[in-house]
């Protein structure tokens, strides 16, 4: 097959970009987060105008597809890379040839020539190296993902299923043969996990300590293991479930374990337990085994009524924020409290808006803060308009412009097609944030900021020119735009968290400690600037 395949607009779709290229890379696997990653690279060099590195699935071609890269990939097969690059055709060569550079650094960061004569192509193989082994951590195309996990549960292993579009049927014959193998399987879906201190996937780098938490929320997991370490305790084991686990179909199978493994845990003082409102009948079996653990369980189901799901030895919370600061309470001897996070105070120098700045914008990056904050938000604001609607907002009828009070997840699968998650590629939410700054209506831009392994390895430096374009493109105008954000990452994480703070506030973004900090803070802002009006 050709190396590399050179189409023409008229071949490759109806938009009107000078060319795309195609490499082909036969049988050359990486995992998602490391495509991901290769792909935002390949974006922000000159002259591209979009970039993807996928492995050649069907579900995938189909995908770029959809995000208008159709290419010809005649002959590839599943266990291929496709490297597609689309931009001023003298520029594409050389993104090309930069992708087979990342692609060789990457072999080498992983132990070079020695390393590679040794690399296992078989879970079979991989337990031949580290026979100790007890956890696999899948990471294939969805069509193969179910399959391994098979294998590697029939191998005795626990499963971290990285891997998405994993059926119903699939998810729950593997969690229900990891329940009757006393296994324990973590997604499909899941982007979050620390095991005995190693970050998995999407994590921060936390002290080990007395906490641990169960969560089928990602960045749900991350903000409260972040703030546990901010708090000065720590995590002792951060499990995640998948997003479906706790819907009726698989009746909470992986969050019962998980709750099972921490209360025999004798490093785990305290559980937390993390999730959007689960079925009802799922919520009733999960609470009723927090209550029997034998030792205290914080549970957080953002929307769901504390006084609910309240019983003795369960203390309800309603935020991500109340969940760390009552799990630390308690593993100080506290008295945990109903609520921590209250209405900031305004702080001094914010600007003054025109009459025609009333809404408030939020651009996320991680899907539970933005759900987090729809909640929030609509308890303090008339109108809030979202694309993952709750009880208190609307939704959005297009998400792509925004319409009064308006929160957006930007990890939703309509804007992830064909292009990496907004965790690692911020492009599109910088173009958003000058969009939204150039609307008149727009008053304050809320935006969160997640660090650890996984993520962009330098927030601040898409974040801070973007601030700067969209301060400029308001005050051409007469107005001013306030930022308010806040940072899910600790001390430790590789991007270094004080240099992202400082670049971060010297830009002019108010940062807080939590996300629903920055949700209140935000919205204290708007309503001490304008009464907006209710309605939408």
């Amino acid at each position: 097959m050709p190396a590399e395949r050179p189409q023409s607009p008229d071949e490759s779709g109806e938009r009107d970009l000078s060319a795309i290229l195609v490499k082909i890379v036969s049988r050359e696997y990486r995992d998602s987060v490391s495509l991901m990653q290769l792909s935002a690279m390949l974006g922000r060099l000159p002259g591209v105008e979009q970039a993807s590195a996928v492995m050649a699935t069907e579900n995938n071609l189909a995908l770029l597809a959809e995000a208008g890269l159709r290419v010809d990939a005649k002959g590839a097969h599943a266990s291929d890379l496709l490297i597609v690059v689309q931009g001023e055709k003298s520029a594409l060569p050389a993104a090309i040839e930069e992708a087979m550079k990342s692609l060789t650094r990457q072999a080498e960061d992983d132990g070079g020539e020695t390393h590679a004569a040794l690399r296992p192509r078989s879970i079979q193989m991989a337990l031949k190296v580290a026979g100790d082994a007890n956890m696999a951590l899948i990471s294939t195309p969805g069509d193969y993902a179910a399959a391994e996990a098979m294998k590697a549960l029939r191998l005795g292993l626990n499963v971290m299923l990285f891997s998405n579009n994993v059926s119903v049927e699939e998810e729950l014959a593997l969690k229900e043969f990891a329940r009757d193998s006393d296994l324990i399987v973590m997604g499909p879906d899941c982007g979050t996990a620390i095991i005995n201190g190693t970050p998995l996937a999407f994590a921060n780098v936390v002290k080990r300590g007395p906490v641990g938490a169960v969560g089928a929320s990602g960045t749900g997991l991350q903000q409260v293991s972040v703030l546990v370490d901010r708090l000065g305790s720590g995590i002792s084991q951060a499990i995640g479930t998948g997003g479906r686990d706790l819907h009726r179909e698989i009746g909470g199978i992986s969050m019962l374990k998980g709750l099972k493994d921490l209360a025999a845990d004798p490093a785990t003082q305290v559980v937390v337990l993390i999730s959007k409102p689960p079925s009802p009948d799922v919520a009733e079996r999960v609470l009723a085994e927090a209550a029997k653990a034998g030792k205290p369980v914080v549970v957080v189901f953002l929307g769901a009524d504390p006084a609910s799901i309240a019983r003795k030895g369960v203390h309800a919370v309603k935020t991500l924020e109340d969940a760390a600061r009552a799990a630390v309470a308690i593993v100080k001897g506290e008295k945990p409290r109903d609520s921590y996070t209250g209405v900031p105070d305004l702080p001094a120098g914010l600007p003054k808006f025109a009459e025609s700045q009333r809404y408030l914008r939020g651009l996320y990056s991680g899907g539970t803060f933005c759900y987090e904050a729809t909640l929030l938000l609509g308890e303090l604001l008339a109108g809030v308009h979202s694309n993952t609607p709750t009880r208190n907002a609307h939704e959005l009828a297009d998400v792509w412009q925004s319409h009064h009070h308006t929160l957006v997840d930007l990890g939703d699968d309509v804007f992830t097609r064909g292009r990496p998650h907004p965790m690692i590629d911020y492009r599109l939410r910088t173009e958003r944030i000058v969009k939204e700054a150039e609307d008149p209506q727009t008053a304050v831009i809320l935006l969160d900021v997640v660090l650890g392994h996984g993520s962009h390895m330098d927030p601040a430096s898409e974040f801070v020119p973007a601030i700067h374009r969209a301060r400029a493109a308001a005050a051409a105008q007469g107005r001013s735009v306030a930022f308010v954000g806040q940072i899910c990452g600790t001390a430790a994480d590789p991007q270094d968290l004080a240099r992202q703070s400082r670049a971060l506030t010297e830009a002019g973004m108010l940062l807080t400690e939590s996300n629903a900090q920055a949700v209140r803070l935000a919205a204290a802002i708007v309503a001490a600037g304008v009464q907006p009006r209710s309605g939408h």
